[in-house]
């Protein structure tokens, strides 16, 4: 469904992204590891086309109409409720009736579907923001650091929605410095460090390349041990 070739960005003299190559499968969760400034987002941008690669080949099996995103800037009108704000996008997407109360439901939102987006709380405006990314039953779903700052109970609540939406036949790239979250929702990974991907495959493929003597999985410390950098941290 994507096929990146060789990508590279440069802003102004800073090289953000260096011959960065993988491919995501029709129906499978990639995840693309690293920690903060690596090119996680930039490479987002660049698949979504908010921003132009200075180099490289990507290839989206899907338009615009037939993606759906989840930022690190959520954009939910904080003044209007939960279904007036997906009902603007229904609006834009020209979805069938009744779409924007089946992804509040999809998301456990249905009884705050009257709700101020200004009275909720920062784990369901994600789930909100979720239900706007997944409104028009995209093909391919791009999610940036879906739990980001989320309780655990939340972020289970995530997990479940995500594998959920996979299980149903949507495409899902997501950013992640998170290796548990990595090890519980990715089909594959790649661990991105300082604009360059320094490994990829399936997760525990991955920590049994690198850590044979360990008895329990830790992307977080193949990582580590690769570029001397702590996603933990």
């Amino acid at each position: 469904m994507i096929k990146v070739s060789n990508l590279q960005k440069n802003f102004g003299e800073q090289t953000v992204l260096s011959d960065v190559s993988f491919e995501i499968n029709n129906k499978e969760i990639f995840g693309l590891l690293g920690p903060s400034g690596s090119g996680k987002t930039t490479i987002i941008n660049i698949l979504t086309n908010q921003i132009e690669a200075d180099a490289g080949d990507v290839h989206v099996k899907a338009s615009a109409f037939e993606t759906g995103l989840m930022l690190d800037e959520d954009g939910l009108y904080p003044r209007l409720s939960c279904l007036e704000n997906l009902q603007i996008f229904s609006r834009i997407y020209k979805t069938p009736p009744g779409s924007s109360e089946e992804a509040l439901e999809n998301v456990g939102l249905a009884d705050a579907a009257k709700k101020a987006v200004t009275s909720l709380s920062k784990g369901m405006r994600q789930r909100l923001a979720l239900a706007r990314a997944i409104l028009h039953k995209p093909k391919i779903l791009f999610l940036d650091e879906p739990t980001s700052a989320l309780d655990p109970r939340t972020t289970d609540s995530m997990h479940m929605l995500i594998l959920g939406l996979r299980d149903k036949g949507s495409t899902i790239f997501l950013t992640t410095h998170n290796m548990d979250e990595a090890v519980k929702l990715c089909d594959r990974v790649a661990l991105l460090h300082k604009g360059q991907i320094v490994e990829q495959g399936r997760p525990l493929d991955i920590c049994s390349r690198h850590n044979s003597m360990r008895t329990v999985p830790d992307l977080g410390g193949v990582f580590m041990k690769m570029t001397g950098v702590d996603l933990n941290e």
